[in-house]
């Protein structure tokens, strides 16, 4: 299973899959759907406003709207929840297949399902599928796989469980541990630990938060910014809804295809946004094997039998015909095991067998105040992800949440662990107390930018970088959205809502970042030869390390600055400067017929038939991050749900948000299709609409789901 094969199997949940038509009675099922009281009430921007008697009512309409927009995908999360992708999708899905069987997600689910999920949960998740089953009935020529329907609560819960440790990095440890060597060195037991630095070993891209209190705001408004960068299509694209129901709950924001709830946004007291960080939430013991059994190795000081099974995974080969393979999953003290021709490989990773990471945001999102909110986020059921919370008494705060593992000393946590002893398995957290957090701090905001929770705010409130040893693996480095943010946030006593914004959409690179750094090493360079690299240098000289439309020098820097970036970020040696200049330089004479190209003939938004111009770009605060299409960057991730929510100074909740397309994520034929977009390019939201009175005075259509079965 060589690496490439798993990154395939991976980016395959992004991909849209042939169609198959299923039974469903959609009559009986529409008769059904009438004991969930819900209304459907979709704006003129087709954002659906779900109005539901209950919880469970609400998620019911959200299952059937988010089917209306994103069919293809939340069914895609559905076979992934079941282990099934290869079913579909053939061999190269086979890989993912085997690590849900591996990891025992469905077997877990199927375990705890009732015991550790509380009845309304459940509910919660079973009313989910439910819309989503119904949907799938009314539409049987979009069901992509035969026997996928009726959906359950545990597919939702299980698709939970198998997406959520993917943000802290586990698919890069599996990639590693298939690679056709042995990747690292085991550690072995030293009176200090080697110093780590994991990030910068794949560490993230994207993703801003801030809150501003009353005290730092210019009308005694309290403000945060939903910021979240992800793939603009696939299993982690934002969709937005507004949940409302007669049990309490009134939320909006973004969620993901397969989520039952919002997963970030604000209801009318509170609200927070998620950034992603990576600590070392992951490690990989090398085994001591029994030289005469293959199936014992040893473990503090007597060999111990491996649990081996066999497992099934079903895989799709040409039109109607299939293959069922057999593939060997092992279980040992430390957890899921593998063989390979170099060893055999335990890996652990924090949360493992916890399946309440949607009850945690459910609960979250009920929330009416800071100490309910923080009372569900102390149920650590979800492993990772910073988080930055404000709410209507101004209240604002950040967290650093992690399952930090408390690991034995003396252990290089850069390489694989000794799998013979104990004293290298670890089954206790930091207690979350001691979790790196910043509450109301005098300087009156806090920002979150994948960058170092030591730096959150200004002032003696942020956490102290000695309490907390390398082996955790927390960031130390500060991006430039963070370096910017501190820069603008930290520099404004008097924050406007037009400042907010302005903030928001930074488009410099710090004169103190690595941007800043690369340029100047290129103009402290000995000329060059190359009448290129001479012109391009003379172009950085003058660029202002700004990303506007029209500016000349970003296409340049952006294009030679960012691959080194990534490079360092990722642990990776970077290129060589000039030559990647040169490169660079003659691609952009070649396509545009000049070097300082402005920056909006470069850097393109695609949808559908439209091409249009965007500012923006790398690591900026308002990021855009694309791929390169004979000499266009055309973006496909950052920037893209963008929600900012102020309580007025008497409490009140007002939002405006937006989205990089639209509520229709894959029907081209849709007026919301991209609709957004025009809005998105030029850095302006639209309203949000919270009231039932308002919304029916912005109103599209009303419906419930399954009145429309014939």
């Amino acid at each position: 299973m060589p690496k490439r094969i798993l990154l395939r199997a991976f980016a395959l949940l992004c991909l849209s899959v042939a169609s198959y038509s299923g039974r469903l009675d959609a009559k009986v099922l529409a008769e059904q759907a009438k004991k969930h009281d819900v209304r459907i009430l979709p704006d003129t921007w087709g954002v659906p406003h779900i109005f539901g008697a209950t919880d469970a009512d609400a998620a019911f309409g959200l299952g059937y709207a988010h089917s209306e927009d994103d069919f293809k995908t939340i069914q895609e999360m559905l076979l992934v929840a079941r282990g099934e992708l290869a079913s579909v999708r053939g061999s190269e899905a086979a890989p993912f297949d085997y690590l849900m069987q591996l990891f025992r997600v469905r077997e877990v689910v199927d375990k705890e399902y009732e015991a550790d999920l509380r009845p309304e949960t459940r509910k919660l998740c079973e009313a989910y599928a439910e819309g989503v089953t119904l949907y799938a009935s009314e539409h049987p020529q979009e069901i992509i796989a035969k026997g996928l329907f009726p959906a359950s609560g545990k597919d939702v819960v299980a698709g939970f469980v198998a997406r959520v440790p993917l943000f802290f990095g586990l698919n890069r440890t599996v990639e590693e541990v298939f690679r056709p060597e042995q990747a690292k060195p085991v550690s072995r037991k030293t009176p200090v630990a080697a110093a780590e630095d994991f990030y910068l070993q794949g560490a993230q891209i994207g993703s801003n938060a801030f809150a501003v209190g009353p005290g730092r705001s210019a009308d005694g408004a309290t403000r945060l910014a939903v910021n979240s960068h992800q793939p603009w299509t696939g299993p982690v694209a934002w969709y937005e809804a507004h949940m409302h129901s007669n049990q309490g709950m009134d939320m909006v924001g973004g969620t993901f295809p397969g989520s039952p709830i919002i997963l970030h946004g604000h209801n009318r007291n509170l609200g927070w946004a998620h950034t992603v960080n990576t600590p070392h939430l992951t490690d990989v013991y090398v085994l001591q094997m029994n030289p005469h059994n293959s199936n014992q190795y040893k473990f503090d000081g007597q060999w111990r039998d491996l649990e081996v099974r066999s497992v099934p995974i079903k895989v799709h080969l040409a039109g109607p015909f299939s293959w069922t393979v057999k593939r060997e999953v092992l279980w040992c003290a430390y957890g899921p095991a593998v063989r390979r021709p170099h060893g055999v490989y335990a890996i652990r990773y924090a949360g493992w067998g916890d399946i309440r990471q949607v009850e945690q945001w459910y609960r979250m999102g009920k929330a009416s105040n800071f100490d309910q909110w923080l009372d569900a986020v102390k149920m650590r059921a979800i492993p990772s992800f910073n988080m930055v919370y404000a709410d209507k008494t101004g209240n604002i705060y950040y967290l650093y949440n992690a399952l930090l593992p408390l690991r034995g000393p003396g252990y290089d946590g850069k390489q694989y662990l000794p799998g013979d002893t104990s004293k290298t398995r670890w089954t206790e957290y930091l207690p979350f107390e001691k979790l790196p957090q910043v509450k109301n701090p005098a300087s009156g905001f806090v920002i979150s930018c994948n960058s170092s929770p030591f730096k959150a705010t200004l002032g003696p409130e942020n956490p102290k970088e000695e309490d907390y040893p390398p082996s955790f693996g927390i960031e130390r480095r500060m991006t430039n959205r963070a370096l910017r943010a501190i820069e603008l946030f930290g520099s404004d006593r008097a924050i406007t809502a037009e400042k907010f914004l302005a903030y928001k959409y930074d488009l410099a690179y710090s004169a103190k970042g690595p941007a800043a750094e690369i340029r100047q090493q290129i103009l402290e360079a000995p000329p060059s030869s190359d009448p290129n690299v001479r012109e391009a240098v003379e172009v950085l000289r003058s660029w202002d390390l700004k990303t506007d439309l029209d500016n000349r020098g970003t296409a340049v820097a952006i294009l030679t600055i960012e691959p080194v970036v990534r490079a360092v970020m990722s642990g990776k040696r970077p290129p060589d400067l000039l030559r990647l200049l040169g490169e660079k330089a003659a691609l952009l004479k070649r396509t545009y017929g000049r070097i300082d190209v402005p920056w909006g003939e470069v850097n393109r938004i695609r949808r559908g038939k439209i091409d249009v111009p965007t500012c923006g770009g790398p690591d900026v605060l308002h990021a855009i991050y694309g791929r390169l299409d004979h000499g266009h960057l055309v973006a496909n991730e950052g920037d893209c749900y963008i929600l900012i929510v102020e309580w007025d100074k008497h409490g009140k909740v007002h939002s405006q948000s937006i989205h990089q397309f639209g509520s229709a994520t894959l029907d081209a034929k849709s007026p919301h299709y991209a609709d957004q977009l025009p809005l998105f390019v030029k850095c302006k939201l639209k309203p949000v609409w919270l009231d039932e009175a308002e919304i029916r005075e912005h109103l599209e259509r009303e419906y419930r789901p399954g009145e429309h079965a014939e």
